[in-house]
């Protein structure tokens, strides 16, 4: 049995309300189980009635009319209510009765692939400039997803609150994106298309995307460059002024764009640029050094969030029509990651734990181009720019025992003769070689590394060697200036140059780290934690679950699938930020002309601000003995060790026993130095790791409920003979999305079912 209602939300006694309180409009799935419960599913449409204006025999009446005529607006109500039951009516008419899984709508337009977008465009209601001036929203974060949203936000004429934790925007961990940005341009005449880039994502992503999303995202990719060059990022040219490409993992084709090693930093600045002038213009409102502590959800719908001022630790209110999550990625999850130590997951953490569902969180992505760990201090890895693989051949020794005197210090490997070098990926994938998907190279130098052929002193390092490609530019650069190319000392020295001239920065950088000279001698590399594709669940809108909530770039799930291309992480932050959410947001904000401003001192802000005050009291009056990195570092060896590039159902399910145990110790033990009222490092992290506690439970749950292997999930039960990841499509072909519960392994797990209709499920295949 199927039947949608309609009715009105009542948060108190009826008896409490008079005929002219507002209440707004619900719609109501009831569908009945196999098991013979129930289920509901309960939509509100931002529809307020009077009392008197409501129509309770409106379940009788032809025209299903729930408002009455003696309101003003009853026909537009109306028609809102009826489009919301007609949505609601067309995803669930053709379900099957479901017991514990619900089904997500994504809310994607009808209508061929190439066509989606424009017609949505097309579709989606508008907000008048004078209006705009009467709404306002917040973004948290302003990286490049952040800062490309409040910069066009605020250009289109909404009064945008911006908040960062750092003491400037221009802090945010996108400046460390250093290899470029992809984009379906095809300057390089090359074959790319739009339809290329969105299946070299998907493929990428090992099927385990929504295609018209990453179909999107490959569309708006020429803007993004367009929107760059006229802010004045520097991106490298060929000698006919056309901006260069270079190649990245996964793909044939010639299509990142880039400055030098130093892309991310250039976007950033761009959006930087375009932030401050709307800061100056008084359409955005910073508050740095501020870091958000809780949503508020009025009458189901996201009206502002909370913060702590890092400084003086004051806990403050901020309301708005709409709150929109940039805020990042997960990866310091496992302690040592490739991103700033501040990066944490608490906003979207947050935002989960008031009703958005959150989605693959165990899918994570291993980068293999890292300076390898050194030793038990050290609190960060440092990433070498993917763009390196262009040149930089990968290799170990043939021989295992040239292998060990690598690591005793006995043999260099520049005395190794090519024929004792086994150039693995190259033997193993012939047709992509060194760039191979980030999640495949890096499994295999653990493979290699697990088998005894590691070249550093803890066994866990491979090489990545320019000889090669020194040469190659040398002898071009000699024939070019008519010199001598058997000259191998002139040549190398030109090469060098060439080298320099493209990845400079980087080298520099290993130097200063590893005290070697990366020209003369091979990089030392392994995989690190590096990107998470999964993140709060969003529609096609890029809207959660809660009503008025979004979340962009790296802080949502949606384009990557279950692993994430080089040089699409700042696509997909700008696409969001600059061309995605600007369209869509004002969909939702056509409900809100009308509202005014949103008060702060509501009772669900009040007990918001309550709670938060509470859990930082409960933190800084405990009496433990350990430290905040103490607990940290804990949980990420045990992320790492049983979650990391490889998992197993034994080792996942102590994961989640151990994590349970640590949380527990946790609030027993944990010491917070300092006080509450004042700048406090040990506070922040506390709080910040608090979350990563349940979040690493929910990880591990994730991962054993997949039982098959894609992209960065790898479970060892579920491989092919060649080792490579074995995907279940008919059983797993859908997107996880865990709603909340406070005992974490009992999570409710709702499923978006991926169709693909414009590209052929298979075996993904780099040889």
């Amino acid at each position: 049995m199927k039947k949608i209602t309609y009715s009105l939300n009542y948060r108190k006694p009826k008896e409490e309300y008079t005929e002219n309180c507002e209440l707004t409009v619900c719609v109501r799935y009831y569908q009945k189980l196999d098991d013979g419960k129930h289920k509901v599913v309960k939509k509100s449409t931002g529809v307020k009635c009077k009392l008197k204006d409501w129509d309770s025999d409106w379940h009788k009446a032809e025209n299903r009319h729930p408002i009455k005529s003696t309101d003003s607006n009853y026909l537009e109500k109306n028609r809102i209510i009826r489009n919301k039951s007609i949505d609601l009516h067309s995803f669930i008419k053709d379900l099957k009765p479901l017991k514990n899984i619900s089904l997500l709508n994504p809310k994607v337009p009808k209508g061929p692939l190439h066509l989606k977008w424009s017609n949505h465009k097309n579709e989606v209601r508008l907000v008048s400039p004078a209006n705009k001036r009467n709404i306002d929203i917040i973004v948290v974060g302003t990286g490049l997803a952040g800062g490309s949203a409040c910069a066009t936000l605020a250009e289109q004429g909404y009064n945008v609150k911006a908040f960062c934790f750092q003491d400037s925007s221009r802090r945010a961990h996108s400046i460390a994106a250093q290899g470029g940005i992809n984009a379906a341009k095809n300057y390089q005449g090359d074959g790319d298309s739009v339809y290329r880039l969105f299946y070299d994502t998907i493929k990428g992503g090992d099927y385990r995307s929504r295609e018209s999303n990453v179909y999107r995202l490959a569309e708006v990719s020429s803007s993004i460059i367009d929107q760059c060059v006229a802010q004045g990022v520097p991106f490298a040219r060929e000698y006919g002024g056309l901006l260069d490409n270079r190649s990245f993992g996964g793909v044939l084709v010639s299509r990142t764009f880039y400055a030098k090693g130093q892309t991310g930093q250039q976007l950033l600045l761009g959006a930087y640029s375009a932030m401050n002038r709307q800061v100056a213009r008084g359409k955005i409102e910073m508050f740095t050094r501020h870091e958000m502590m809780d949503i508020v959800v009025v009458e189901g719908k996201a009206r502002g969030i909370i913060t702590r001022n890092l400084i003086t630790g004051e806990i403050e209110k901020h309301s708005a029509h709409a709150v929109v999550l940039a805020s990042g990625g997960y990866g310091n999850l496992f302690y040592l990651s490739t991103n700033a130590m501040g990066s944490n997951v608490s906003a979207a953490w947050k935002v989960h734990k008031k009703g958005a569902l959150f989605a693959n969180p165990s899918f994570t992505q291993i980068h293999p181009t890292c300076i390898p760990v050194s030793g038990d201090y050290q609190s960060k890895l440092t990433l070498m720019s993917e763009s390196l693989r262009n040149d930089g051949r990968i290799w170990v020794p043939k021989n295992i025992e040239d292998a060990k005197k690598i690591r005793e210090g006995t043999l260099k490997p520049i005395d190794l003769n090519e024929e004792d070098r086994d150039y693995y990926l190259e033997r193993r994938y012939p047709a992509f070689g060194n760039l191979v998907p980030r999640d495949v190279a890096s499994r295999a130098a653990k493979e290699r590394c697990d088998a005894g052929y590691g070249v550093n002193k803890t066994g866990e390092a491979v090489f990545l060697d320019f000889s090669s490609a020194i040469i190659r530019y040398g002898k071009e650069k000699a024939l070019v200036k008519g010199l001598d190319t058997e000259d191998m000392d002139l040549v190398k020295s030109l090469g060098e140059g060439v080298i320099r001239a493209k990845y400079g920065n980087l080298f520099q950088m290993y130097e200063k780290i590893v005290d070697e000279n990366p020209y003369k001698t091979p990089m030392m590399i392994y995989p690190a934690v590096h990107y998470t594709m999964g993140g709060l669940w969003v529609d096609y809108n890029l809207m959660t679950t809660i009503p008025g909530c979004y979340a962009i770039g790296e802080a949502n799930f949606s384009d990557h699938g279950a692993n994430r291309l080089g040089a699409s992480a700042l696509m997909q932050g700008l696409a969001d930020g600059y061309f995605v959410l600007p369209n869509t947001i004002n969909d939702y904000l056509a409900d809100d002309i009308k509202t005014g401003p949103i008060p702060n001192d509501t009772p669900e802000f009040d007990e918001a601000k309550k709670n938060v005050e509470e859990k930082i009291e409960k933190l800084i009056s405990n009496k433990g003995s350990k430290s905040v990195d103490f607990f940290h570092k804990k949980l990420g060896k045990i992320i790492w060790n049983n979650c990391g590039m490889s998992r197993n159902e034994k080792d996942l399910k102590k994961a989640i026993k151990d994590i349970q145990n640590l949380r527990s110790d946790f609030y027993n033990n944990i010491k917070v130095t300092g006080d509450k009222n004042s700048f406090n490092e040990s506070l922040a992290k506390a709080l910040r790791v608090a979350d990563f506690m349940e979040l690493g439970e929910l990880f591990a749950v994730d991962a054993l409920n997949r039982n098959e292997s894609c992209g960065g999930h790898f479970r060892e039960e579920y491989q092919t003979k060649e080792g490579e990841a074995l995907r279940n499509d008919d059983d797993y072909r859908f997107v996880s999305a865990w709603e909340y519960n406070p005992i974490i392994e009992f999570s409710k797990l709702h499923k978006e079912h991926l169709d693909f209709e414009n590209v052929e499920l298979k075996s993904r295949s780099y040889k």
